[in-house]
């Protein structure tokens, strides 16, 4: 296995997910590291039974985790979720030291693995935040739209998502943020075809984008479009995916992005949230609310099955035990042993 062989994030999109967000108690560190060092061998005897099912689950460790695990180097871009709170719309930052992103094309796969990890978990971490994603007829959101269609494919893909020789200590690993927004569908098909299409910059039945000259400035897509010093168009890999709960009136998009550089989702989300320029806000945050905001690194495989010697250069050497005072005539024939005291050392870890 090569030491920078990713996890199974560029993999196909998938028809069922399970994103379970996680908070680690003070002091279960340890025993958390032992659970991630078994995240691949648990999917494995998940998916063994259903191979054709293509059963993936990647593992995301927050900045706060990754602290309390080692005290080396950290990956560059690794912070806490910062929260974006413009004049009209808020992106909040809640917490969150572990993601898991379950994917596979059955949702009973999904459901057992997330039973797996979550029972082994019991008493070490707390579930903050799960949410149970479906497809939706061909890759569409809630809003009507197909969402995902400017992911980068092939060669494109792994030089969008994947850390290289900018960050060699970590290369092989990638960011990734979530958020979960709530729609409110009422006043969003309160809307004519014409002008929710012109809210995403993009046809509604043909998924075509609207050409420059006719996007607005507000649009979702005309707000996401960053390029570089280059000219070209810089690129995230998004597996975005539908939830809800028909009897709560709750229809959400659970918002899912990997790239090689946090700061790169970061810019958009500003650019969504706070406006570019300021006050030019994405129209659809007009009826869609973000609940929760999370950043997460994703280790390479190799680094996360051996998560635990990052748990070891973190603890500290115990301090040697002195060897005990010799004992002290007191002048008067005796040993003094009354003045004898024990001694104790705390090693703190």
């Amino acid at each position: 296995m090569s030491a920078t062989e990713p996890q199974a994030i560029l993999t196909p999109l998938t028809e069922s997910a399970i994103f379970l967000v996680l908070t680690v108690n003070a002091g279960s560190e340890a025993e958390v590291a032992d659970v991630l060092t078994d995240v691949s061998g648990l999917k494995r005897s998940v998916g063994f039974r259903v191979p054709e099912a293509e059963l993936t689950c990647v593992t995301g460790i927050g900045s706060s985790l990754w602290d309390r695990l080692s005290t080396g180097p950290r990956p560059a871009d690794l912070h806490p979720f910062k929260e974006l709170a413009g004049s009209r719309h808020t992106a909040p930052s809640t917490p969150g030291d572990l993601l898991f992103h379950i994917r596979a094309h059955r949702f009973d796969l999904c459901f057992e693995l997330a039973q797996r990890l979550t029972e082994r978990l019991r008493g070490l971490a707390v579930v903050v935040d799960e949410v149970h994603g479906f497809r939706s007829f061909d890759e569409r959101d809630v809003l009507g739209f197909v969402d995902g269609t400017e992911n980068p494919e092939g060669e494109a893909a792994g030089v969008a998502v994947l850390i290289g020789d900018e960050d060699p200590a970590f290369a092989g690993g990638s960011y990734v943020i979530v958020q979960k927004y709530v729609h409110d569908l009422t006043s969003w098909d309160a809307l004519s075809t014409e002008e929710q299409e012109l809210a995403i910059g993009r046809t509604k039945l043909s998924d075509i984008e609207m050409p420059d000259e006719d996007k607005p400035a507000n649009s979702h897509l005309a707000l996401n479009v960053i390029t570089g010093p280059d000219g070209e168009e810089r690129q995230i890999m998004r597996f975005n995916m539908p939830f809800g709960q028909v009897g709560r009136a709750e229809f959400g998009t659970y918002y899912i992005a990997y790239a090689r550089t946090a700061e790169l989702i970061e810019l958009m989300l500003n650019h969504m949230f706070l406006g570019d320029p300021p006050g030019t806000t994405d129209r659809i945050l007009d009826f869609s609310t973000a609940l929760t905001g999370c950043l997460f690194f994703v280790p390479p495989l190799e680094m996360l099955d051996d998560i635990t010697s990052l748990r070891a250069e973190a603890a500290p050497a115990s301090a040697p035990t002195p060897p005990p005072a010799p004992a002290q005539n007191a002048g008067d024939g005796s040993l003094a042993i009354g003045s004898l005291r024990d001694h104790s050392t705390d090693a703190e870890r």
